[in-house]
């Protein structure tokens, strides 16, 4: 099936490790499965890995608010429609360590999902989300997402991770 894969986050070292990147440790579970890696693309900066099968993973070079500019280039270049775009993110209003894959549906305030949805002009493209849970107190979520997990959260991450590309393989 051709499929195209792109991982939600921002770029560098400095984000590697928060909430906000979580789609790209789903990315970078699927890679390490695959036995893929990820190289410069140009015509699109982003990164990419071509799959057989016709499947495309990639990340953007740039922070996820403008996501989508990327992905309308990707979707352009390897010619797949949006019903054959998966965007893997972050997700606030699902608990730590809860997946969900959908396809089409709202952006749930999530700007990196509407600079997509623009950029596509649609929303009708699939969705897996990846539970961050919401923030504690009354810390705004703009700051939560741009924290590292815990300690706790990162030991479980990487099941979370298995458990998203679990849910993925099954749709593709």
């Amino acid at each position: 099936m051709t499929a195209l894969i792109v991982g939600l986050g921002n770029p560098g070292p400095s984000y590697a490790a928060t909430r906000h990147n979580a789609g790209v440790v789903v990315l970078d579970e699927l890679l390490d499965r695959e036995g893929a890696r990820l190289s410069v693309h140009k015509k699109t900066n982003t990164e990419v890995a071509e799959l057989s099968g016709g499947r495309v993973l990639a990340r953007t070079r740039g922070y996820m608010n403008v996501s989508g500019g990327p992905v309308k280039a990707l979707a352009g270049y390897y010619k797949v429609s949006p019903s054959e775009i998966y965007v893997l993110y972050d997700e606030l209003d699902l608990p730590f360590g809860e997946v969900k894959l959908r396809a089409g549906g709202g952006d749930h305030g999530h700007n990196g999902l509407k600079s997509v949805s623009a950029s596509l002009g649609t929303r009708d493209y699939n969705k897996l989300a990846v539970g961050i849970g919401r923030p504690p107190g009354r810390m705004a979520p703009a700051d939560y997402v741009l924290k590292p997990f815990s300690k706790k959260e990162a030991e479980e991450l990487p099941i979370v991770a298995a458990d998203a590309v679990d849910l993925l393989m099954l749709d593709l």
